[in-house]
């Protein structure tokens, strides 16, 4: 079994880095992804202990990871090398695409918007509740606010392929209407951002963000890998949360593009000492 994206949201939230497991999932993107996709236990055993995991619990989690399908073992005499499966390095890298292009998209002003919107209205039964569960939670991924119930819009209107497909396999694409539309005035679009998301508890996030990492300086190589993973741990819950509305939608001065700027800055930063650090864990195994 793999990690559904469900998983990911029940897991990384604001305000909580998650437990071992996510973090363990962190430096699998960030380090082990690249370098390969394979790792010695001991080199992620202390990698654990760097950002606070002890050796129990990071051994109870890379088994748990294991156990997922998203990476497998192979025995070296009494050492164990740790691989990404296919299913795996799909999730990782799906994930890193998404993490890295918010982080891209909010600061090159990339993302063009004309004025369409994207609204599907979806009354799927209350006797599909778990059905219900499970479309909000994919629309809110792909980036859809609820404005009322059962009608959720998004600004993304090319999302529209990736929405029918969510749609279809749930089986409710022949119960959902799905429109492209404007509005009117101004003051209309504003309303309905307003309802559709929450952007002050967002902007509270990034602020938090950015008071963390803005100014943060590692000493050392192993203070530039612990930093590193928890800079894009903590990074990685915003995708989910954050639709990628265009510039037009957003309050002036919006601290999602500082937060982004921030991020990218500081791993470009860190990445040579921290990649160093555990590049020589694994040399030595």
């Amino acid at each position: 079994m793999v990690l559904s994206v469900a998983d990911e949201q029940g897991t990384v939230v604001p305000g909580n880095r998650g437990g071992a497991k996510t973090l363990l999932l962190t430096v699998l993107g960030e380090f082990v992804l690249p370098a390969g996709g394979s790792a010695w236990t001991s080199s992620l055993v202390a990698a654990a202990n760097v950002v606070g995991i002890a050796e129990k619990n990071a051994r109870q989690a890379i088994a748990r990871t294991g156990e997922q399908g998203i990476i497998s073992s192979t025995r070296h005499g009494r050492r164990v090398r740790w691989t990404l499966t296919p299913a795996g390095r799909r999730l990782l890298e799906d994930g890193a695409d998404r993490i890295y292009r918010l982080g891209a998209d909010a600061t090159d002003g990339s993302v063009d918007w004309n004025g369409d919107w994207l609204v599907v209205h979806c009354p799927v039964a209350e006797a599909k509740r778990s059905v219900r569960t499970r479309l909000r939670t994919q629309l809110a991924f792909l980036g859809f606010g609820e404005v009322s119930a059962n009608l959720l819009i998004s600004p993304r209107v090319e999302t529209e392929p990736a929405l029918r497909s969510v749609l279809d396999d749930l089986g409710v694409l022949d119960e959902c209407l799905v429109l492209r539309s404007t509005v009117a005035s101004g003051d209309e679009r504003a309303r309905m951002v307003a309802s559709a998301w929450d952007l002050d508890g967002l902007a509270a996030g990034y602020d938090g963000f950015q008071r963390t990492y803005r100014d943060l300086a590692p000493s050392d190589e192993v203070a530039a890998f612990r930093d590193t993973v928890l800079l894009v741990n903590d990074w990685r819950r915003f995708p989910f949360i954050d639709p990628g509305l265009p510039a037009e939608l957003l309050p002036d001065g919006w601290v999602g593009r500082a937060a982004a700027e921030t991020f990218r800055s500081r791993r470009q930063d860190w990445a040579e000492q921290a990649q160093g650090w555990f590049n020589r864990l694994e040399s030595t195994g």
